[in-house]
């Protein structure tokens, strides 16, 4: 027999989903949520209106539900992640890079 335990993937065995399950499921489903909103404000925000906020946000969050369970045996959070720090360091780069230009015209 397989022990499902070993085929989760980093965070769902962090939070220990097969041992408290309600708790590891909703630490997973933040955990996935928060870095989904990072990646979006990070790569694909705009300034919108406060009700199309809403609604993405919205949506945002409705999709993280079904991430959340593909999240248990699939690096779903790690992906987040990984993109997260592919981003940060993009934005970084860029303002490095504006920040040249401007010294450079004066």
């Amino acid at each position: 027999m397989m022990d499902v335990s070993e085929r989760l993937s980093f965070f769902p065995s962090l939070y220990r989903v097969i041992d408290h399950p309600e708790v590891g499921m909703w630490m997973l489903y933040l955990t996935i949520l928060f870095l989904s909103i990072l990646v979006y404000k990070l790569g694909f925000a705009k300034k919108l209106p406060i009700l199309k906020s809403a609604v993405i946000y919205t949506f945002l969050a409705l999709g993280c539900t079904v991430l959340t369970f593909l999240g248990i045996f699939l690096p779903v959070a790690e992906g987040l992640v990984v993109a997260a720090l592919i981003l940060i360091i993009y934005k970084i780069r860029l303002h490095q890079s504006k920040n040249q230009e401007t010294e450079d015209v004066r």
